[in-house]
Protein backbone atom coordinates (compact mmCIF):
# COMPACT_ATOMS: atom_id res chain seq x y z
CA UNK A 1 0.00 0.00 0.00
CA UNK A 2 0.98 3.77 -0.85
CA UNK A 3 0.41 6.39 1.64
CA UNK A 4 0.86 10.11 0.59
CA UNK A 5 2.67 12.29 2.81
CA UNK A 6 4.54 15.64 2.75
CA UNK A 7 7.36 17.48 3.87
CA UNK A 8 7.11 20.53 5.91
CA UNK A 9 9.71 22.33 4.03
CA UNK A 10 7.25 23.90 2.09
CA UNK A 11 6.10 26.09 4.70
CA UNK A 12 9.84 26.54 6.65
CA UNK A 13 12.91 25.53 5.59
CA UNK A 14 15.74 23.95 7.78
CA UNK A 15 18.80 25.60 5.98
CA UNK A 16 17.09 29.15 5.68
CA UNK A 17 14.79 29.64 8.67
CA UNK A 18 13.89 33.00 7.22
CA UNK A 19 11.65 31.21 4.68
CA UNK A 20 8.12 30.70 6.45
CA UNK A 21 9.76 32.24 9.54
CA UNK A 22 6.10 33.69 10.37
CA UNK A 23 4.38 30.53 9.70
CA UNK A 24 3.50 28.61 12.82
CA UNK A 25 3.79 24.89 13.23
CA UNK A 26 -0.27 24.27 13.66
CA UNK A 27 -0.75 26.27 10.46
CA UNK A 28 1.78 23.90 8.84
CA UNK A 29 -0.11 20.72 10.15
CA UNK A 30 -3.10 22.02 9.74
CA UNK A 31 -2.68 22.34 5.73
CA UNK A 32 -0.85 19.36 5.79
CA UNK A 33 -4.82 17.70 6.74
CA UNK A 34 -5.95 20.06 4.75
CA UNK A 35 -4.61 19.46 1.57
CA UNK A 36 -5.47 15.42 2.22
CA UNK A 37 -1.92 13.40 3.40
CA UNK A 38 -1.88 11.65 6.05
CA UNK A 39 1.90 11.51 6.43
CA UNK A 40 4.64 14.17 7.32
CA UNK A 41 8.33 14.57 7.98
CA UNK A 42 9.66 16.66 10.46
CA UNK A 43 10.32 20.41 10.38
CA UNK A 44 12.43 22.76 12.72
CA UNK A 45 9.65 24.18 14.46
CA UNK A 46 8.22 20.89 15.44
CA UNK A 47 8.23 20.44 19.08
CA UNK A 48 10.33 17.65 19.18
CA UNK A 49 11.41 17.98 22.69
CA UNK A 50 7.71 17.09 23.96
CA UNK A 51 6.75 13.93 22.15
CA UNK A 52 3.64 13.61 23.82
CA UNK A 53 2.30 17.06 22.83
CA UNK A 54 3.48 16.59 18.96
CA UNK A 55 2.08 13.19 18.52
CA UNK A 56 -1.30 14.73 20.19
CA UNK A 57 -1.43 17.83 17.61
CA UNK A 58 -0.96 15.70 14.87
CA UNK A 59 -3.12 12.61 16.23
CA UNK A 60 -5.83 15.41 16.02
CA UNK A 61 -5.53 16.09 12.15
CA UNK A 62 -4.74 12.65 11.38
CA UNK A 63 -1.24 12.88 10.58
CA UNK A 64 1.36 10.69 11.34
CA UNK A 65 5.15 10.87 11.48
CA UNK A 66 6.72 8.96 8.44
CA UNK A 67 10.55 9.88 8.32
CA UNK A 68 13.23 12.33 9.06
CA UNK A 69 16.10 13.66 7.80
CA UNK A 70 19.78 12.80 9.65
CA UNK A 71 22.62 14.37 8.73
CA UNK A 72 25.61 11.99 9.20
CA UNK A 73 29.26 13.50 9.60
CA UNK A 74 31.37 10.26 9.18
CA UNK A 75 33.42 12.79 7.50
CA UNK A 76 34.03 15.16 10.03
CA UNK A 77 32.97 13.31 13.37
CA UNK A 78 33.72 10.21 15.26
CA UNK A 79 31.49 7.59 14.67
CA UNK A 80 30.85 6.96 18.32
CA UNK A 81 29.15 10.76 17.93
CA UNK A 82 27.33 10.16 14.72
CA UNK A 83 25.99 6.74 16.71
CA UNK A 84 24.93 8.54 19.71
CA UNK A 85 22.87 11.47 17.86
CA UNK A 86 21.26 8.52 15.48
CA UNK A 87 20.33 6.60 18.24
CA UNK A 88 18.71 9.58 19.46
CA UNK A 89 16.98 10.39 16.54
CA UNK A 90 15.77 6.41 15.59
CA UNK A 91 14.32 6.60 19.54
CA UNK A 92 12.44 9.63 18.67
CA UNK A 93 10.95 7.83 15.27
CA UNK A 94 10.21 4.56 17.21
CA UNK A 95 8.11 6.62 19.29
CA UNK A 96 5.61 8.07 16.79
CA UNK A 97 5.66 4.45 14.36
CA UNK A 98 7.91 5.69 11.73
CA UNK A 99 9.19 2.96 9.18
CA UNK A 100 12.38 4.73 7.98
CA UNK A 101 14.71 6.97 8.71
CA UNK A 102 16.23 9.25 5.73
CA UNK A 103 19.54 11.68 5.42
CA UNK A 104 22.47 12.19 3.90
CA UNK A 105 26.25 12.60 4.39
CA UNK A 106 26.98 16.63 5.23
CA UNK A 107 29.86 16.54 7.24
CA UNK A 108 31.73 17.14 3.34
CA UNK A 109 28.41 19.04 1.55
CA UNK A 110 28.14 22.59 0.38
CA UNK A 111 24.27 22.36 0.04
CA UNK A 112 23.95 23.98 2.87
CA UNK A 113 25.99 26.64 2.24
CA UNK A 114 24.52 29.87 0.71
CA UNK A 115 27.30 31.56 -0.97
CA UNK A 116 29.36 28.63 -2.47
CA UNK A 117 28.26 27.46 -5.98
CA UNK A 118 27.00 23.83 -6.52
CA UNK A 119 29.81 23.54 -9.27
CA UNK A 120 31.91 23.86 -6.11
CA UNK A 121 31.17 20.43 -4.94
CA UNK A 122 33.76 17.34 -4.95
CA UNK A 123 33.67 13.81 -4.90
CA UNK A 124 34.38 12.39 -1.73
CA UNK A 125 38.13 10.31 -1.18
CA UNK A 126 38.25 6.69 -1.28
CA UNK A 127 38.36 7.26 2.55
CA UNK A 128 35.66 9.02 2.95
CA UNK A 129 33.75 6.32 1.05
CA UNK A 130 35.27 3.66 3.41
CA UNK A 131 33.97 5.30 6.61
CA UNK A 132 30.13 6.18 5.30
CA UNK A 133 29.83 2.48 3.93
CA UNK A 134 31.07 0.94 7.02
CA UNK A 135 29.08 3.64 9.25
CA UNK A 136 25.91 2.78 7.05
CA UNK A 137 26.02 0.05 7.51
CA UNK A 138 26.89 -0.44 11.59
CA UNK A 139 24.20 2.11 12.20
CA UNK A 140 21.50 0.30 9.81
CA UNK A 141 22.00 -2.60 11.36
CA UNK A 142 20.73 -1.08 15.13
CA UNK A 143 18.15 0.82 13.19
CA UNK A 144 16.85 -2.26 11.73
CA UNK A 145 17.44 -5.03 14.37
CA UNK A 146 16.45 -2.86 17.02
CA UNK A 147 13.96 -0.78 16.07
CA UNK A 148 12.29 -2.43 12.69
CA UNK A 149 13.11 0.83 11.13
CA UNK A 150 15.03 1.02 7.77
CA UNK A 151 17.82 3.45 7.20
CA UNK A 152 16.80 4.90 3.62
CA UNK A 153 19.88 7.05 2.68
CA UNK A 154 18.60 10.27 0.62
CA UNK A 155 20.95 11.19 -2.91
CA UNK A 156 21.40 14.81 -2.77
CA UNK A 157 22.71 17.84 -4.84
CA UNK A 158 25.40 19.38 -3.68
CA UNK A 159 26.76 15.87 -1.29
CA UNK A 160 29.23 13.30 -2.05
CA UNK A 161 26.54 11.10 -3.25
CA UNK A 162 24.05 12.88 -5.87
CA UNK A 163 24.53 11.32 -9.21
CA UNK A 164 23.11 7.72 -10.42
CA UNK A 165 26.86 6.61 -10.43
CA UNK A 166 27.02 7.89 -6.84
CA UNK A 167 23.86 5.93 -5.67
CA UNK A 168 25.34 2.75 -7.79
CA UNK A 169 28.48 2.48 -5.58
CA UNK A 170 26.91 3.34 -2.54
CA UNK A 171 24.27 0.37 -2.94
CA UNK A 172 26.89 -1.86 -4.08
CA UNK A 173 29.08 -1.57 -1.72
CA UNK A 174 26.54 -1.52 1.46
CA UNK A 175 24.47 -4.68 2.85
CA UNK A 176 20.60 -4.71 1.05
CA UNK A 177 19.77 -5.67 4.59
CA UNK A 178 20.57 -2.69 6.07
CA UNK A 179 20.72 0.07 3.36
CA UNK A 180 18.10 1.33 1.38
CA UNK A 181 17.82 4.55 -0.74
CA UNK A 182 15.42 7.52 -0.34
CA UNK A 183 14.76 7.90 -3.95
CA UNK A 184 14.17 11.29 -5.17
CA UNK A 185 13.16 12.22 -8.64
CA UNK A 186 14.29 16.05 -8.26
CA UNK A 187 18.17 15.77 -7.43
CA UNK A 188 18.40 13.26 -10.27
CA UNK A 189 16.90 15.81 -12.77
CA UNK A 190 18.59 18.88 -11.48
CA UNK A 191 22.10 17.25 -12.15
CA UNK A 192 20.83 16.29 -15.45
CA UNK A 193 20.37 12.88 -15.04
CA UNK A 194 16.90 10.80 -16.31
CA UNK A 195 14.96 10.07 -12.94
CA UNK A 196 12.94 7.56 -14.98
CA UNK A 197 16.38 5.54 -15.37
CA UNK A 198 16.88 5.70 -12.05
CA UNK A 199 13.85 4.69 -10.22
CA UNK A 200 13.99 1.49 -12.78
CA UNK A 201 17.56 0.58 -11.95
CA UNK A 202 17.35 1.35 -8.00
CA UNK A 203 13.31 0.45 -7.37
CA UNK A 204 14.17 -2.69 -6.00
CA UNK A 205 16.12 -0.64 -2.96
CA UNK A 206 14.41 2.03 -2.78
CA UNK A 207 12.13 1.97 1.05
CA UNK A 208 11.30 5.76 0.80
CA UNK A 209 9.93 8.35 -2.01
CA UNK A 210 10.21 11.59 -2.65
CA UNK A 211 8.85 12.91 -5.49
CA UNK A 212 9.48 16.86 -6.13
CA UNK A 213 8.69 18.56 -9.65
CA UNK A 214 11.73 20.75 -11.32
CA UNK A 215 11.54 23.81 -13.17
CA UNK A 216 13.84 23.49 -16.16
CA UNK A 217 14.43 27.71 -16.88
CA UNK A 218 15.92 27.59 -13.22
CA UNK A 219 18.51 25.63 -14.03
CA UNK A 220 19.55 27.49 -16.38
CA UNK A 221 19.71 30.35 -14.13
CA UNK A 222 22.60 27.89 -12.03
CA UNK A 223 24.62 27.40 -14.51
CA UNK A 224 24.66 30.07 -15.92
CA UNK A 225 25.09 32.73 -12.44
CA UNK A 226 27.48 29.67 -11.07
CA UNK A 227 24.67 29.31 -8.26
CA UNK A 228 24.48 27.52 -5.04
CA UNK A 229 22.02 25.07 -4.29
CA UNK A 230 19.88 27.02 -1.08
CA UNK A 231 19.86 30.47 -3.90
CA UNK A 232 18.30 27.90 -6.82
CA UNK A 233 16.01 27.19 -3.89
CA UNK A 234 14.69 30.84 -3.32
CA UNK A 235 14.44 31.36 -7.09
CA UNK A 236 11.83 28.12 -7.70
CA UNK A 237 13.71 25.61 -8.76
CA UNK A 238 11.78 22.78 -7.02
CA UNK A 239 7.76 22.47 -7.02
CA UNK A 240 5.22 20.10 -6.56
CA UNK A 241 4.42 17.35 -8.77
CA UNK A 242 2.86 18.30 -11.74
CA UNK A 243 3.94 21.75 -11.83
CA UNK A 244 6.98 21.70 -13.56
CA UNK A 245 8.90 20.27 -16.27
CA UNK A 246 9.77 16.49 -15.17
CA UNK A 247 7.42 13.68 -17.08
CA UNK A 248 6.12 12.02 -13.72
CA UNK A 249 3.95 9.31 -15.53
CA UNK A 250 6.21 7.36 -16.25
CA UNK A 251 8.10 7.31 -12.66
CA UNK A 252 4.74 6.64 -11.35
CA UNK A 253 3.97 3.53 -13.72
CA UNK A 254 7.36 2.09 -12.26
CA UNK A 255 6.29 2.64 -9.02
CA UNK A 256 2.69 1.09 -9.75
CA UNK A 257 4.22 -2.01 -11.18
CA UNK A 258 7.29 -2.96 -8.48
CA UNK A 259 4.37 -2.81 -5.85
CA UNK A 260 5.76 -0.61 -3.99
CA UNK A 261 4.53 -0.52 -0.43
CA UNK A 262 5.63 2.34 1.90
CA UNK A 263 5.55 5.92 1.67
CA UNK A 264 5.36 8.96 -1.41
CA UNK A 265 6.41 11.99 -0.04
CA UNK A 266 5.66 15.98 -1.64
CA UNK A 267 9.30 16.97 -0.89
CA UNK A 268 9.26 20.66 -2.62
CA UNK A 269 11.17 23.70 -1.15
CA UNK A 270 9.82 26.73 -2.11
CA UNK A 271 9.68 30.27 -0.45
CA UNK A 272 6.17 30.14 0.42
CA UNK A 273 6.19 34.03 0.26
CA UNK A 274 5.97 33.16 -3.54
CA UNK A 275 4.03 30.16 -3.55
CA UNK A 276 1.53 29.86 -0.93
CA UNK A 277 2.57 26.58 0.66
CA UNK A 278 -1.29 25.38 1.40
CA UNK A 279 -2.69 25.77 -2.35
CA UNK A 280 0.92 24.07 -3.70
CA UNK A 281 0.43 21.30 -1.10
CA UNK A 282 -3.29 20.91 -2.65
CA UNK A 283 -2.51 21.12 -6.24
CA UNK A 284 0.55 18.22 -5.56
CA UNK A 285 -2.04 15.91 -3.88
CA UNK A 286 -4.85 16.21 -6.12
CA UNK A 287 -2.03 15.29 -8.97
CA UNK A 288 -0.61 12.97 -7.23
CA UNK A 289 -4.04 10.94 -6.79
CA UNK A 290 -6.19 12.10 -10.16
CA UNK A 291 -3.54 12.07 -12.58
CA UNK A 292 -0.75 9.62 -11.37
CA UNK A 293 -3.53 7.22 -9.46
CA UNK A 294 -1.87 7.16 -6.00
Amino acid sequence: MIKLGIAPIGWTNDDMPELGGQITFEQCISEMALAGYKGCEVGNKYPVNDRVLLKHMLDIRGLMICNQWFSYEFSSKSFNEVKTNFIKQIDFLSFFGAKVIGGAETGNSIHGHYNIPISRRTSGSNEMWNKLIKGLNELGKISFNEYGIKLCYHHHVGTMVESISDVDRLLNETDEKYVNLNYDCGHFYLLGEDPFEAIKKFISRTSHIHFKDVRKKVISQISENDLSFLMAVKKGVFTVPGDGDIEMRPLAEVVHNDNYEGWLVVEAEQDPNKANPYEYAKKGYEFLKNELKF
